[in-house]
C-alpha cells in the first residue's frame, strides 16, 4: 500500500534583515539627555526601577554610535557590554540596543522581560514576564513590530515577523503570532479578537 506523498506547509517568505545597529537609532527629535529625563520621568521618576536604567543603557548603546572613530568609541562600548549583561542579570530584562525603541516606553515591574521586537513605538507600556521574539529558530530575523501606543500585559508572548497596530491591547497570557489591527484588544492561547477600543 502506497502512502499518498506528504504535503508540503507553505512557508513563509524570510523576514528582512534586521537593524544592524552600525548607527544611532534614538529619537532624532530629542537629545541624548532629554531623552534620559523623559524616560525617568516615563518611570515616575524612581530611581530604583530596573525599566529605566535598562533602557537608560540601550539609550547609552545607541548614542555611543555616535562616537568616531571607532578606536574612541571602545571603552563606551566595552561599558555598554558590562551594562547590558548586569541588566539582564540584576534587572531581569534583556532589551539590545539595536532594536529601534521610540519615546516615553515604559518597561514595569521586574523580572523574565525579553524584548527581541523589529521596532517599538512610542508611549508603549510593557508588564513583566513577557516576550517579543522569533517564532521560529529558522528565521531569525522573524520578530515583531510594536507599533505606538500599544499597551502589553504580563506574561504575553508576541512572536514572529507580525506588526501589533496602534493603541492595541495585548491581554496577560496572550499568545501573538499573528498581526493585530490597531486599537484591537485581543486575549488568550492562540490570541484572538475581543474587541475593538471604543477610545
Amino acid at each position: 500500500m502506497n502512502d499518498p506523498a506528504p504535503r508540503r506547509l507553505a512557508r513563509k517568505p524570510a523576514a528582512p534583515p534586521l537593524p544592524d545597529g552600525r548607527v544611532n537609532a534614538n529619537p532624532k527629535d530629542i537629545g541624548f539627555w532629554a531623552l534620559v529625563a523623559e524616560d525617568f520621568a516615563t518611570h515616575d521618576r524612581d530611581w530604583l526601577s530596573q525599566g529605566f536604567w535598562t533602557l537608560f543603557w540601550h539609550r547609552f548603546g545607541n548614542w555611543r554610535m555616535s562616537v568616531r572613530p571607532k578606536l574612541l568609541r571602545a571603552p563606551f562600548s566595552l561599558l555598554y557590554r558590562i551594562m547590558f549583561k548586569l541588566c539582564e542579570w540584576v534587572c531581569g530584562i534583556k532589551l539590545s540596543y539595536n532594536v529601534p525603541v521610540g519615546r516615553r516606553l515604559r518597561i514595569d515591574h521586574f523580572g523574565g522581560i525579553i524584548i527581541g521586537a523589529r521596532s517599538i513605538g512610542s508611549d508603549v507600556y510593557i508588564r513583566q514576564n513577557t516576550t517579543l521574539g522569533i517564532a521560529d529558530p529558522s528565521d531569525r530575523n522573524a520578530k515583531p513590530i510594536i507599533g505606538d501606543g500599544v499597551q502589553i500585559g504580563a506574561g504575553a508572548v508576541i512572536v514572529g515577523d507580525i506588526v501589533i497596530g496602534e493603541r492595541a491591547i495585548i491581554g496577560a497570557n496572550a499568545v501573538v503570532t499573528k498581526d493585530v489591527p490597531p486599537g484591537a484588544i485581543m486575549g488568550g492561547v492562540p490570541a484572538r479578537l475581543i474587541r475593538m477600543r471604543e477610545d
